[in-house]
């Protein structure tokens, strides 16, 4: 518990009906809580009984004093300000800001996830957003994977966002990934167009689905060597994963990319500890201007250092 933090204490004496029950019950008893947060406190000791720690199994004796300690509870998308290390800024105007997103980092926060955000360094670095919708996904257009680095692109001013959310809705932006794929796709270049939707069996993951969206992705080979070719890859879609779950419906999974099919031992030989995809270039209509521009982003060192690895395997 951070120093500092918000917290409800709390004393009571067990009254004798809840005499040998388990503290966990007890908890979730007198306090309206789930035994499974019961559970949390215990375990992070922020509850006393007659003065000392306690584990949830324990039984109380009537009588018994418990003191417990509960935080504040925490908004779990809620915008953290934060400077994210390897984010780079690109491009920089009154309605947008485009940038380089480095891997390891969400576009914003989400439940279950408790590290770095594209919105919570925008936010420590005085980037000021003012579009509509939820606080922790204003200015956002579009997203790029945790595991997936590159250029992205978040609206500033509400025209701004209103304009850029049509043209990735009409199709009409140029999304450009450059992907590292096992083995050699037949043909060397084409188009996947398969639905996608969610997983039956896994919710963190994709699958080409017959209910699925519909979902396209072209795709051209660039280089072909002994173990795995580099492919543009254009996507006229924009699914969760797409790319990923594509390749490996493909056949040809995403190198470092265990989730969709890739072979750990490939990776581990490459040093790779993510899947080898890149967003390298990002095209559209400027929503002020209405000039076309298009901004780029270089490979990160891990992935030249992978691709380098299998250009000397060849």
């Amino acid at each position: 518990m951070s120093e500092g933090a918000a917290v409800d204490r709390r004393t009571l004496h067990v009254p004798d009906s809840l005499a040998g029950e388990r503290v966990d019950a007890v908890i979730s008893r007198l306090f309206g809580l789930s035994r499974s947060r019961a559970a949390e406190l215990i375990a992070q000791e922020l509850v006393h009984l007659d003065g000392h720690t306690v584990a949830k199994s324990e039984r109380v004796g009537g009588g018994a004093v418990l003191d417990i300690a509960i935080p504040a509870a925490v908004d779990p998308v809620a915008v953290v300000p934060e400077i994210v290390e390897g984010i780079k800024i690109i491009h920089d105007d009154d309605a947008l800001v485009v940038i380089d997103k480095p891997v390891g980092v969400a576009v914003h926060p989400s439940p279950g996830w408790s590290g770095p955000t594209v919105v919570g360094h925008l936010a420590a670095a005085g980037f000021r957003i003012a579009t509509s919708g939820a606080s922790e996904r204003q200015g956002i257009v579009q997203r790029l994977d945790v595991g997936t680095s590159g250029v992205m692109v978040i609206a500033k001013s509400e025209y701004g966002y209103s304009r850029l959310k049509n043209a990735f809705r009409r199709r009409t932006v140029d999304k450009v990934y450059h992907a590292l794929v096992q083995g050699h796709p037949d043909p060397l270049r084409g188009t996947i167009d398969a639905p996608i939707g969610r997983h039956p069996k896994f919710d963190h993951k994709f699958a080409v689905m017959p209910d699925g969206k519909h979902s396209v992705t072209h795709y051209e080979t660039l280089e072909a060597h002994r173990f795995a070719s580099l492919l543009e890859v254009t996507l006229e879609t924009g699914r969760t994963h797409q790319i990923r779950v594509h390749m490996q419906a493909l056949k040809h999974p995403c190198v470092g990319d265990p989730l969709y099919g890739g072979d750990p031992v490939l990776a581990e030989r490459l040093g790779l500890v993510r899947q080898w995809l890149h967003a390298v270039r990002l095209g559209f209509e400027h929503p002020e201007s209405g000039e076309y521009v298009e901004y780029e982003s270089e490979y990160p060192e891990d992935l030249q250092h992978a691709l380098d690895l299998i250009r000397e395997l060849y």
